[in-house]
C-alpha cells in the first residue's frame, strides 16, 4: 500500500500548505463530477481524499509517522485489549468531508463543486427502506388492505391492489427513513409475497382447480359448487365426462391491468370409492361383457 506521502506526491517535511497545495492539484484533475466513466480515475480520487484528511490532521498525521496508525487510519497491530477499540474512530475513504470545508470559499468551478456537494448533502433525502409482505392466495387476487408491523413496532397499512403477483413491489413514498434537512424522507419498498393455495395454480391472468369429480357425476352429469380463491361458484358437469375434462368459469380467474378479469378452468378428475364397492365391481363387469371399447385404441392381447 502506498503512502499518503506517496499519493499526495510530496515529502514527508512537507507543510500544511504543500499538502492543501498538492490535494487541491490532483482533486481538480480526478474529481468524478469532472470526469464522468473514469472508474481508475475515481478510485484514485478516493485515495487522494483520504491520504488528505490523514496528513491534514495534525494528531493523525503525528501518529502514522510514529507508526501507530496506517494508511487508511486504522489501528496497527498491537498487544492491546479489545475495550481498548470500543471508542475508537472508525475510519474510511468517505467518513466526512470537515478536512475540506477551507476549499469550498473560492470562486472557482472547483470550489463551486464543493459547495453543490455539501449543499447536497446537507438536504439529502432519505433511504428507501425495503420489507417483505406474506399475503394469502386469495388476497392477490381481490383488493385489500394488509398492515405491516415496522421495525420499531409501529404500523403502517398496506393498499394491495387486485391481481398482484408473487414477487410484486409496491412502494410507499415517504414512508422510509427519514432524510437531512429538507431532503424528505425515503419510500418503504414493499415486496409482495404470495403463500400458494395447493387447490390453484395460476398462469398470467387465468387460474386452473383440479376437481375430484364420482363416477356418478361424470356418468350422469350434474350442477356442483366449485371453489374459487374468493368464494364458491355452480358449475355444470356435462354427461360422459372424462377425467381431464377442462371446463371453463369465464371472467372468475385474477383481475387484468385493463379491466376485466382471466378465466378459472376447471380440470376434472374421477374418483372411486376408497375400498371399492362390490356393487360397482359387479356393474361394470356385467356392463363391460362381450363390449369391445378400449379408450387407448390398442388391440387386446
Amino acid at each position: 500500500m502506498s503512502s499518503p506521502y506517496e499519493i499526495l506526491g510530496v515529502a514527508p517535511t512537507a507543510s500544511l500548505d504543500e499538502i492543501k497545495s498538492a490535494y487541491r492539484r490532483l482533486a481538480r484533475k480526478l474529481h468524478p463530477d469532472l470526469n464522468p466513466g473514469d472508474k481508475s480515475g475515481e478510485e484514485r480520487f478516493k485515495d487522494v481524499g483520504n491520504a488528505y484528511r490523514l496528513l491534514s490532521d495534525p494528531d493523525k498525521r503525528a501518529r502514522f509517522d510514529a507508526g501507530q496508525i496506517d494508511a487508511d487510519g486504522a489501528e496497527r497491530p498491537q498487544p492491546r485489549y479489545y475495550r481498548d477499540y470500543a471508542d475508537a474512530e472508525p475510519s474510511g475513504h468517505y467518513a466526512n468531508d470537515s478536512g475540506f470545508a477551507d476549499f469550498a470559499d473560492g470562486d472557482d468551478p472547483f470550489a463551486e463543486l464543493l459547495r453543490r456537494q455539501a449543499r447536497a448533502r446537507a438536504n439529502r433525502r432519505g433511504q428507501d427502506l425495503h420489507y417483505r409482505l406474506p399475503i394469502a392466495f386469495a388476497e392477490s387476487i381481490e383488493a385489500g388492505t394488509k398492515r405491516l408491523t415496522m421495525p420499531d413496532g409501529s404500523t403502517i397499512d398496506v393498499t394491495i391492489p387486485a391481481g398482484v403477483v408473487d414477487g410484486q413491489i409496491l412502494r410507499l413514498k415517504g414512508k422510509g427513513a427519514p432524510g437531512a434537512g429538507q431532503g424528505g424522507p425515503g419510500d418503504a419498498l414493499v415486496e409482495i409475497e404470495v403463500v400458494a393455495d395447493p387447490r390453484f395454480s395460476r398462469d398470467g391472468d387465468d387460474l386452473t382447480l383440479e376437481l375430484p369429480v364420482s363416477l356418478t357425476e361424470a356418468v350422469l352429469g350434474d350442477r356442483i359448487r366449485v371453489a374459487t380463491p374468493t368464494g364458491e361458484a355452480t358449475m355444470t358437469i356435462p354427461p360422459g365426462s372424462n377425467s381431464g375434462t377442462v371446463l371453463r368459469l369465464k371472467g372468475m380467474g385474477a383481475p387484468r391491468r385493463g379491466g376485466g378479469r382471466g378465466d378459472q378452468y376447471v380440470r376434472l378428475t374421477i374418483v372411486l370409492p376408497k375400498g371399492g364397492d362390490p356393487e360397482l365391481t359387479k356393474f361394470v363387469s356385467d356392463w363391460s361383457a362381450g363390449k369391445a371399447f378400449n379408450p387407448r385404441g390398442e388391440a387386446k392381447a
